[in-house]
């Protein structure tokens, strides 16, 4: 008959496994009789047992985030979690609000920021949580199901002796699928809370709404090997944030479109089970330990690159690399003549996302996508091109509906996109000056001319 996926081999009718009475999964049961469904039920106990150390919670979605938040936290325990004392969030505070003053010459975008705050790790992770679910889930419950499936779901061929206790033991390995996502998920935040410096490093909008934030150990870390003032590297940083919170706040459609980009491409994603194979292959299940250890490892996320996929990908990259070109470009309107160090400050957060840091390795694990805003210098050269061309007003009116941003083509090509906005612009000129007066018009326009002469 075969062998069964994870290398439970299916023993031959030759092995006395045949019909009925085989060993679907390779577990050491015989000919089916009451003492074989003992112990498999005993080894579904037993297995339930496994799970429950695991973590995971029946019934509450594919992966318990409790449980997800508890080892994220662990992680940034282990690598010191201080405390923000009063004076930080006063620094912060004073930061961010001098920040939204600052921004109001470089856009014609309000303020944002109702709450500003200074998190700690932890802060952050319990803060953001609630937007990393919205992201994770859609690969989680993929993974789940393609687990369920693996391991006979429909389709599959069990024994009619075994079928009773079927639904148990694939609900127990869906539950083990969910918790392997939730422990690689709780790893990967931990790791991006200890390099994380505001709420919006990554482009999303992860803070709750009208919350600006920055993490004083975040700023500490950025200021590394910078020879800047730290109030300097705290206000740029504060300008960004403001920044990124005045589109989230202000541009309606922006926050669910970032969110459903990733989305979309999540749910277009292959589950590599192959590695997950290599270490089943042959494992006692009855104990426990092995199967902790067994299953302990990352899930190898793949791309189908479906169409659909791609759209999103490349809907993705794009509105990435312009709120993040907008705001750089924002934010060196802002602080010209104000942050002496403004500059080289840009360029070492350029360098920072654009070599792969926290937020591409964090999204490379929990959804397989390589989150690097491509065209970032494109974009921002765009943006400040047409701040020459049409003013802030006109240029922050494009973010008033998505069809009439750049896309991708025109930040390949941004002169084509110049040259149309500076064609509407000479075209709305004309439509501003009065037509020329025809012969024999009066100064209404109606066309007569009655003069005191010709009475």
């Amino acid at each position: 008959m075969g062998d069964t996926p994870f290398g439970f081999n299916r023993p031959s009718d030759d092995e006395g496994g045949g019909g009925s009475g085989g060993d679907p999964f390779g577990m050491g049961f015989g000919s089916g009789g009451p003492g074989d469904m003992n112990q498999f039920a005993a080894m579904l106990r037993q297995f339930a047992d496994m799970l429950s150390g695991m973590g995971t919670a029946p019934g509450s979605g594919p992966v318990n985030w409790e449980m997800v938040k508890n080892i994220a936290r662990h992680v940034v325990v282990e690598g010191g979690d201080p405390s923000v004392v009063t004076a930080e969030r006063t620094q912060v505070t004073e930061a961010l609000r001098l920040a939204d003053l600052w921004l109001d010459e470089g856009t014609v975008l309000p303020a944002g920021i109702r709450t500003p705050q200074a998190w700690s790790r932890s802060e952050w992770l319990e803060a953001t949580l609630p937007v990393w679910e919205k992201l994770v889930d859609p690969i989680a419950a993929r993974m789940v199901d393609t687990m369920g499936g693996a391991m006979g779901g429909p389709g599959g061929e069990l024994p009619p002796e075994m079928a009773a206790m079927a639904g148990p033991l694939i609900g127990m390995v869906k539950q083990m699928s969910g918790a392997m996502v939730g422990g690689q998920a709780g790893q990967a935040l931990g790791a991006l809370a200890k390099e994380v410096i505001g709420s919006a490093d990554i482009g999303l909008p992860l803070a709750p709404d009208g919350v600006g934030a920055l993490l004083p150990a975040g700023v500490a870390a950025f200021s590394e090997g910078l020879e800047v003032p730290a109030e300097e590297i705290r206000l740029y940083l504060a300008l960004r944030e403001a920044a990124h919170q005045r589109l989230f706040a202000h541009v309606p459609w922006l926050r669910q479109a970032l969110l459903s980009a990733v989305e979309d491409y999540a749910r277009g994603i292959k589950v590599d089970l192959s590695g997950l194979e290599e270490k089943i292959a042959g494992l006692d299940l009855s104990n426990p330990q092995a199967m902790q250890e067994a299953l302990g490892g990352e899930i190898q996320l793949t791309p189908e690159e479906t169409p659909e996929q791609k759209l999103a990908l490349s809907r993705l990259e794009t509105l990435l690399a312009l709120v993040e070109g907008w705001v750089g470009t924002v934010v060196a309107a802002s602080a010209q003549g104000r942050l002496p160090s403004a500059a080289p400050l840009a360029e070492a957060m350029r360098r920072r996302r654009a070599t792969g840091g926290p937020a591409e390795r964090t999204f490379a694990t929990l959804v397989g996508l390589e989150l690097r805003p491509r065209r970032l210098r494109e974009a921002e050269t765009l943006w400040g091109s047409l701040t020459e061309l049409r003013g802030a007003e006109d240029r922050d009116a494009l973010w008033g509906h998505p069809d009439l941003l750049p896309t991708a083509d025109d930040l390949e090509n941004p002169d084509l996109f110049l040259h149309a906005k500076e064609l509407e612009f000479d075209l709305s000129q004309l439509e501003d000056t009065p037509a020329p007066k025809e012969p024999g018009d009066d100064a209404d326009g109606t066309g007569t001319d009655d003069s005191p002469e010709e009475k």
